[in-house]
C-alpha cells in the first residue's frame, strides 16, 4: 500500500477513463460509463466487490478522440486521481450505461500498465507527499505569503455569496476547517474553469505551483461576480441573496460536469425570466379561487426546486397547462334565428327534425343567456351526415368546433386524464380539447360514442357520466388537473350508429335525436346540391366539362349502391369524375400539340356545326378518343362503361314465385333492409330447423309462429302434405333466412314468419309487392316495433308497393317524407288475421274458403 497522511491507496489500481470531466482530489463528480472497458470495470470490480479496497479506482482523463473506435488502449493522461466510488446507478435508456458518483482522494502517476483487457489495470505511484508538510509552521515556512494570499481571495469569493444557502454555509466551514494545502483542488472544482485549466491543476504536483496556477482563476471568478452584481441591480449591490441562490442551484452539475458558478447562473437567468412570465400569465387568466390557490402553491414549490429534479419539469408543465386553459375566455354566440335557419338549410337537405331542435336551442339561448349546454346524441346509419351536422351547428353558433373520436377507446384515462404521480401523465381528451380551442364554450363532437371499449384500465363510458350530465359537469374534475373545471357552457354532441351498445346510464344523460336514412328523391337532391359539385372541385373539373343528369344519379342510387346514407353514392360519383378527368387531360394534351386526332371528324364538324352545341356522351369507344370540347354527358351506357355491370338488381319478383316465401323488413345499424324468409317442408318427425345465424329473439318468434298456426289450422283450413290439420305430423319444417353470414336478431320478424309458413301450408303465393314488419304474441296480436322510417325507406328502395306495419306504429309515419308515403300503401294490422288478409291477393280467409268449396264441388 502507498501511504499519504491518512489516505492509503493500493499500488495496483483499475483505471476508469473519463472523456468529459477532470476529477481533482477533495471534489466529487458524476461519470457516465458506457464504453465496453469501463462497463466491464463496473460489473467485475464495483458490483461484485465486497471490501472497501474494491471501491477505490483510478480516474484518468482520456485524451484521445471519442469518435475513434479502436481495439488498442486509448491515450491516457500520465497523472490521475485515486477515487472512492460512492454510488453506482444503472439504466437501459437510451442505451445500457452506468452513472458513478466518485470522490477524489489523491494524485497518482502511472508507472506501468499491467493489463489492458477487459479493463486496464496499472501500477501507480503516489504523488501527494502531504506528510512532509504536516505541521502549520512547516507549511507557512515553505509557502510563505502565497497561501495567505490564496486564502484571502477564497474568503472574498465566499463572502460574495449568500450564507443562508446551506451549500454556501458548508463552503465557509470548509475554508475554516480544511488544511490550506487542500483548498486549491476543492475551490478549482467549484469555480468555472475549463478542462484544460483543470488538467494544469492536476499536473501541478508541487503545492507552490498549484497555488500559483489557482490564484488567477479565483480572481477571474471574483471579477465576474462583481460585474454580475452591477448588471443585476446597482441599488441593492449589498444584498447577496440575489446572486447566490441561483448559481448554487446547479452546484451538483450533470454527468461528467463538476460544479460551476457562472454557467449555472447564466442558464438560470433565462429560466427565471420564464418563471416570472409564467407567474404573470397565471395571474392574468382569471381562474377560479380554488384553482388559483393550487397554482400559487405549486409556483412556490417550483421556485425552491432544483431544475435537476424530475419533478421540476412535471410541475412546470402542469402550471403551463393551467395558464393555457380557457377559464374565462368565451365566444359570443351569433343569435340570429333567421340566418341560422338559412345556413342549416343550405348545408343540409332534409333532416327537418334535427334542424328544428337546433333552432329551438338557439331561440332559448337568445331569451336566456345562461342556458346550460344540452347533450345531444345523433343516432343513425353511417353516411347520413351526423358529423357534418355537428360542424354546421358550431358554424351556426359562431363557436369553435372540436371533434373527439371515441371509437375503440378503452382506457378511462383518455377521458379523465392520468394522475400526476405517473410518468408520462397527461390530461384527458376533454381538457386537452379545451386547451386546443382556447374557449370554454365550444361545440364538442363525441364521435362514435357507441363504440367505446372496456378493459383493465377502466370503463371510459363510466368516465363520461360526469362529462355528459348537465347537473354535474359544472365541476368536472380531471385527474391531471385535480381541480374543478366548468363544462356547463360546452355544447356536447354525440354520434352513434345504434343505442343498443350505449350503457343505459350514459344514454339517460343524452337527448337522442334519430337521423334516419334518405329516400331516393332526397339522395338525388343531395347529390345535385352538394356531392357532384364537391367531386367536380376535387377532381379539377367544371360543369362545362361533365353533365350528370338526375336519371343517371337515380340509376347510381338504385343499381350501384345499397345504403341509408350517401357515402357510397359520393364514391361512385367520384369514380365517374376520375374517368372523365382522364379524357379531359388527354384532350388538353392533344390540343397542346395542335394535332387533330381524326381528320374526318374535323371535316364532319365543319359540315355540321350545330352538333358542337350538344353535350356528348362517352358511351362508345370511338367517342372516348375524341377531345372533350363539349360537356361529356353521363348516360346509361357511359355509366355502365365506367362503373361496370350493376351491382344490385331487384329480385323480389323472382324470389316470390313459389309458396313459402315472404318479405320482412329489418333494421340494422347501416339502415333499413328487406329480408326474405323462406320455408320448406318434408317428411319427418315434426322437427323445426332454423338457419341463417338467428338470435334468441328470432328463434322464439319462429316457435311462436308455428304454435299459432297449429292452434288455428282448423280455422284457416291449413293442412300438411298428407292432408292432416296437425301441421307437424310426420313433417319436418326448415325455416331459412338468406344472407346466412349476417347475424340477425330482433323482435320484428314474427309477422313475416307467420305469413311465410301460412303460404307454405296453404300452397298460395304471397303478394310480390308486399313487405311487413311486426312482432306477434301467442294469441295472434301484432306488437309495435322500432325503426319504422328506416324500414319503410328500405321497402321504397326495393320498389315495393305495400307495407304492413303494426297498428300502434301508425304515428311513426309522420316522420316519413310525403313523396314516399304517396308511393306506398300502408296496412295497419292489429292481429295476424289482418296481416294474412293483406299479404295474399283477395284476402286469406275468403279466398281460402272459396278454394275449398270449389275443390268439393
Amino acid at each position: 500500500m502507498t501511504t499519504s497522511g491518512s489516505i492509503q491507496i493500493p499500488r495496483r489500481l483499475p483505471l476508469l477513463l473519463t472523456q468529459d470531466g477532470v476529477l481533482l482530489p477533495g471534489s466529487s463528480m458524476r461519470c457516465s460509463v458506457d464504453t465496453p472497458g469501463n462497463m466491464e470495470l463496473v460489473r467485475s470490480r464495483l458490483l461484485r466487490g465486497t471490501s472497501l479496497k474494491s471501491t477505490i479506482i483510478g480516474v484518468i482523463p482520456n485524451t484521445s478522440d471519442p469518435a475513434t473506435d479502436s481495439e488498442e488502449l486509448p491515450a491516457m493522461h500520465r497523472i490521475g486521481t485515486a477515487a472512492l466510488v460512492v454510488q453506482v446507478v444503472g439504466s437501459n435508456w437510451p442505451k445500457p450505461h452506468y452513472t458513478l458518483l466518485v470522490t477524489g482522494l489523491c494524485r497518482f502517476q502511472i508507472v506501468e500498465v499491467l493489463k489492458k483487457r477487459p479493463y486496464p489495470v496499472a501500477e501507480v505511484e503516489q504523488l501527494d507527499r502531504l506528510e512532509e508538510l504536516s505541521s502549520k509552521t512547516e507549511f507557512k515556512e515553505a509557502l510563505g505569503e502565497l497561501s495567505d494570499e490564496f486564502y484571502k481571495y477564497a474568503v472574498q469569493l465566499v463572502d460574495m455569496l449568500d450564507s443562508s444557502v446551506p451549500a454556501v454555509a458548508k463552503l465557509k466551514r470548509l475554508l475554516n476547517n480544511l488544511p490550506k494545502d487542500l483548498l486549491p483542488d476543492v475551490l478549482t472544482s467549484i469555480i468555472r474553469t475549463t478542462n484544460e485549466e483543470k488538467l494544469q491543476i492536476l499536473d501541478a504536483v508541487g503545492l507552490e505551483e498549484r497555488f500559483k496556477v489557482t490564484i488567477p482563476l479565483l480572481l477571474r471568478q471574483i471579477e465576474g461576480l462583481k460585474l454580475l452584481h452591477k448588471t443585476r441591480n446597482p441599488k441593492i449591490d449589498s444584498d447577496k441573496r440575489i446572486v447566490a441562490i441561483r448559481p448554487l442551484r446547479k452546484l451538483g452539475g450533470g454527468a461528467g460536469k463538476p460544479f460551476s458558478l457562472e454557467s449555472a447562473d447564466d442558464d438560470d437567468d433565462e429560466d427565471s425570466d420564464d418563471i416570472i412570465s409564467l407567474e404573470k400569465k397565471i395571474k392574468s387568466c382569471n381562474m377560479p379561487e380554488p384553482a388559483m390557490k393550487v397554482c400559487v402553491k405549486e409556483m412556490k414549490r417550483l421556485k425552491k426546486m432544483p431544475q435537476s429534479m424530475p419533478e421540476y419539469a412535471l410541475t412546470r408543465n402542469y402550471l403551463e397547462l393551467m395558464s393555457e386553459l380557457p377559464w374565462s375566455k368565451t365566444t359570443r354566440d351569433r343569435l340570429d334565428i333567421r340566418a341560422a335557419r338559412i345556413l342549416l338549410d343550405n348545408d343540409h337537405y332534409a333532416m327537418a327534425k334535427l334542424k328544428k331542435r337546433v333552432l329551438e336551442y338557439l331561440a332559448v339561448r337568445q331569451l336566456k343567456n345562461n342556458l346550460k349546454g344540452p347533450i345531444l346524441c345523433f343516432v343513425g346509419p353511417p353516411g347520413v351526415g351526423k358529423t357534418s351536422v355537428g360542424r354546421s351547428i358550431a358554424k351556426t353558433l359562431g363557436r369553435e368546433f372540436h371533434r373527439i373520436a371515441l371509437g375503440g377507446v378503452c382506457d378511462q384515462s383518455d377521458i379523465r386524464g392520468h394522475r400526476r404521480t405517473y410518468v408520462g401523465s397527461m390530461p384527458g381528451r376533454i381538457i386537452n380539447g379545451l386547451k386546443i380551442v382556447g374557449v370554454n364554450n365550444p361545440v364538442f363532437l363525441l364521435d362514435e360514442v357507441d363504440k367505446l371499449g372496456k378493459s383493465l384500465q377502466g370503463d371510459p363510458a363510466a368516465a363520461l357520466l360526469e362529462v355528459l350530465d348537465p347537473e354535474q359537469n359544472h365541476s368536472f374534475t380531471d385527474h391531471y388537473l385535480n381541480v374543478a373545471f366548468d363544462l356547463s357552457q360546452v355544447l356536447f354532441i354525440a354520434t352513434a350508429n345504434t343505442t343498443a351498445t350505449i350503457p343505459a346510464a350514459l344514454l339517460d344523460r343524452m337527448e337522442v335525436l334519430e337521423v334516419p336514412g334518405y329516400s331516393q328523391e332526397e339522395k338525388i337532391e343531395i347529390a345535385h346540391r352538394h356531392l357532384i359539385a364537391k367531386q367536380l372541385a376535387q377532381h379539377g373539373l367544371t360543369p362545362e366539362q361533365i353533365q350528370i343528369p338526375p336519371e343517371t344519379t337515380l340509376e347510381i342510387i338504385t343499381r350501384y349502391t345499397r345504403e341509408a346514407g350517401v357515402r357510397s353514392l359520393e364514391r361512385r360519383i367520384g369514380a365517374v369524375c376520375r374517368a372523365v378527368a382522364v379524357k379531359v387531360a388527354e384532350g388538353q394534351h392533344r390540343d397542346g400539340k395542335s394535332e387533330p386526332s381524326d381528320i374526318t371528324d374535323v371535316e364532319d364538324r365543319k359540315a355540321n356545326p350545330s352538333e358542337d352545341s350538344r353535350p356528348r356522351d362517352i358511351s362508345s369507344s370511338a367517342d372516348l378518343s375524341l377531345p372533350p370540347e363539349m360537356p361529356i354527358l353521363i348516360d346509361h351506357h357511359a355509366l355502365k362503361d365506367i362503373l361496370g355491370a350493376p351491382m344490385y338488381e331487384i329480385e323480389v319478383f323472382e324470389r316470390l314465385n313459389q309458396p313459402g316465401v315472404a318479405i320482412g323488413l329489418a333494421w340494422t345499424p347501416l339502415g333499413g333492409e328487406i329480408m326474405f324468409v323462406e320455408a320448406s317442408r318434408m317428411d319427418g318427425e315434426g322437427q323445426l330447423t332454423l338457419t341463417g345465424q338467428l338470435g334468441d329473439v328470432m328463434k322464439e318468434s319462429a316457435h311462436l309462429a308455428i304454435s299459432w298456426l297449429r292452434s288455428n289450422a282448423k280455422r284457416y283450413q291449413l293442412t300438411n302434405a298428407s292432408g292432416s290439420i296437425d301441421l307437424l305430423e310426420n313433417t319436418d319444417i326448415h325455416l331459412h333466412f338468406p344472407a346466412g353470414a349476417v347475424t340477425k336478431d330482433g323482435p320484428s320478424a314474427g309477422v313475416a314468419i307467420v305469413t311465410c309458413l301460412a303460404s307454405l301450408f296453404s300452397g298460395r303465393l304471397v303478394r310480390s309487392d308486399v313487405a311487413m314488419t311486426g312482432e306477434i304474441t301467442l294469441r295472434g296480436l301484432v306488437l309495435p316495433v322500432g325503426g319504422i322510417k328506416d324500414k319503410v325507406l328500405a321497402a321504397h328502395r326495393a320498389k315495393l308497393k305495400c307495407v304492413i306495419i303494426p297498428q300502434r306504429n301508425e304515428k311513426d309515419l309522420e316522420e316519413i317524407p310525403l313523396n314516399v308515403r304517396r308511393d306506398l300503401t300502408f296496412v295497419f294490422a292489429a292481429s295476424l288475421e289482418d296481416v294474412l288478409n293483406a299479404a295474399f291477393d283477395g284476402g286469406f280467409l275468403l279466398k281460402r274458403g272459396q278454394e275449398l268449396l270449389n275443390s268439393k264441388l
